[in-house]
């Protein structure tokens, strides 16, 4: 795991007094009243903020004391070959100035990473942790191993036993209750439910906006995601509408409802549990579940165990981990998550005008869909076809029907066979393959595009997309790759000749080691071609 720089002694600071800022690098806080207790017994890394003004604030001023590491540039700059891409600095030293129920977090959340997730996940953003699995294993089967599926957190990793936990249910509810593990588990009071549902990240393919055209650089809410920000899963637990109702239903006026995961989340030096809210309806269609159970085994913990909600067709921001409360509310919440982040604004709005009221809050996802083979500048050597695969998606109660991809940048289009699509479901993606004809030769541009249940496809291209968050890039998936066709006879000479003589194609930027054309050839060849020069 990469690691911060050496403590630096600041023990002789006098914060009460002193008029500069303690520099960096910080591996603890040296403020005295740096110290936030656990909330609950049993929930370790669950520290209360929304119920204590006071303590948000007393905790917003000891950040005021320090110099925290700047906000890295992967966007103006290539990103960095690394894994993880980038380290989440200033978030560790956020946890590690406000004292020790918070500043070892960062690095159990990273042991828990290496516990639960494949070995080789692409660790997108170290602290707070957001990976994503090899692309060429995320299609190999329409439900993603736990162990592969993506993880987008917004603060640390809390931990709780079932027999410690409880779930506050209140708010504009008649009854409010207190609900264990053990009563959300008996069937008597409450049905067992089990979907499959895609989960996607709003971010997912981002890097594709970061390269053509940048726009708000935050690592942790603006991740350079690829194409593996999504995955589907077997979802068990029980409907929330139950829940609800179980809880005398709710009060008039009651509109939508509130989550609150109990990790800890920065924002513009203020603290905050994690809160969001969706709208009753949703939660009226059986459309929200509180899940213990992903594809057939415990919640893992970076997941969201003991307890966390699925939203079915809605961004993942909306399916909170590591629930601790549930709030009926006449409003969309106002918590920054909801109020202030996973907006959308129009093309011509960016840092020089953006507001928060100017964006529309993201809720259903669009349709959508990525290449995921071949992958980005790679050689295919074909008999005349190309081999694609990749997945689709639609949210919002819409599901694909149909997908199609071009060898020529989006000019001519090949149906997917149905075959080789995977099945359908309402809440989930779609898996696809095509051997696509392919004559052309040199640098082609695959394109894929998604057609859902409701006739919507997707944008052309990227700049129609792009927004200046950067969230939802659901416009056409493009991949460039340089063809190779061995039924051409040139190309077949040429490929016979390096395999004689024990040379490679690639890379395909180095120069051959041989003449490309013996002196016999050529002058026969250019004979043919009526020489270099005209006639006259």
């Amino acid at each position: 795991m990469p690691t911060l720089v050496d403590h630096r002694d600041m023990h002789d600071a006098k914060f009460e007094d002193k008029k500069d800022k303690t520099d960096i690098p910080l591996q603890e806080s040296n403020h005295p009243d740096a110290y936030f207790a656990e909330e609950v017994k049993g929930w370790h890394g669950y520290v209360e903020w929304e119920k204590y003004p006071e303590k948000k604030k007393k905790a917003a001023e000891i950040l005021t004391k320090y110099k925290f590491a700047e906000e890295p540039e992967f966007q103006l700059k290539p990103l960095p070959d690394t894994n993880p891409r980038l380290e989440g600095v200033r978030w560790k030293q956020y946890h590690a100035a406000l004292g020790p129920t918070l500043k070892d977090i960062p690095a159990e959340s990273w042991d828990i990473v290496k516990e639960e997730k494949a070995e080789d996940m692409i660790h997108v953003l170290d602290f707070p942790y957001n990976g994503e699995p090899p692309r060429d294993r995320l299609v190999e089967t329409t439900i993603t191993r736990n162990e592969d599926h993506f993880v987008r957190n917004h603060g640390g990793i809390p931990t709780c036993s079932e027999e410690d936990y409880f779930l506050e249910i209140g708010g504009m509810v008649n009854s409010p209750k207190r609900l264990t593990m053990k009563d959300l588990k008996n069937e008597n009071l409450f049905p067992r439910q089990s979907n499959i549902v895609t989960i996607q990240c709003a971010g997912t393919r981002r890097i594709e906006q970061i390269n053509e055209y940048p726009g708000d650089g935050d690592e942790l809410i603006n991740a350079p995601w690829a194409e593996g920000a999504i995955g589907t899963a077997k979802w068990t637990g029980v409907s929330l509408k139950k829940v609800i109702k179980y809880c005398g239903g709710l009060k008039e006026g009651a509109k939508h409802i509130e989550f609150m995961g109990v990790d800890t989340y920065f924002k513009k030096g203020h603290l905050y549990n994690y809160v969001v809210s969706v709208p009753w309806r949703k939660v009226q269609c059986h459309e929200v579940i509180l899940a213990w159970e992903m594809n057939g085994k415990p919640l893992p913990k970076i997941h969201g165990h003991p307890l966390r909600a699925v939203v079915f067709g809605y961004i993942g921001a909306r399916s909170v981990k590591w629930l601790g409360r549930i709030d009926a509310i006449a409003d969309p919440s106002n918590a920054p998550v909801q109020k202030k982040e996973y907006l959308y604004y129009t093309p011509q709005t960016g840092k020089h005008n953006a507001t928060y009221s100017s964006g529309f809050s993201i809720q259903d996802m669009p349709v959508s869909s990525a290449i995921m083979g071949p992958v980005e500048k790679s050689v295919i050597v074909h008999d005349g076809s190309i081999k694609m695969n990749g997945w689709a998606y639609s949210g919002g109660g819409h599901w694909p029907e149909r997908v199609e991809v071009s060898v020529d940048g989006g000019n001519i289009w090949y149906e997917t066979p149905y075959e080789q699509l995977s099945e359908k479901y309402f809440y989930a993606w779609r898996t696809w393959a095509i051997d696509v004809p392919c004559d052309a030769e040199g640098w082609i541009e695959l394109v894929c595009r998604c057609w859902d249940n409701a006739l919507n496809t997707q944008p052309t291209f990227i700049r129609s997309a792009w927004n200046w968050d950067l969230h939802v890039t659901s416009s056409c998936h493009r991949v460039k790759v340089y063809s190779v066709n061995k039924t051409k006879p040139a190309t077949m000479k040429r490929l016979k000749a390096l395999e004689e003589k024990g040379l490679s194609l690639l890379p395909i930027t180095k120069p051959l080691p041989i003449d490309l054309e013996g002196d016999d050839d050529y002058d026969l060849e250019i004979q043919r071609r009526h020489g270099r020069d005209p006639v006259e």
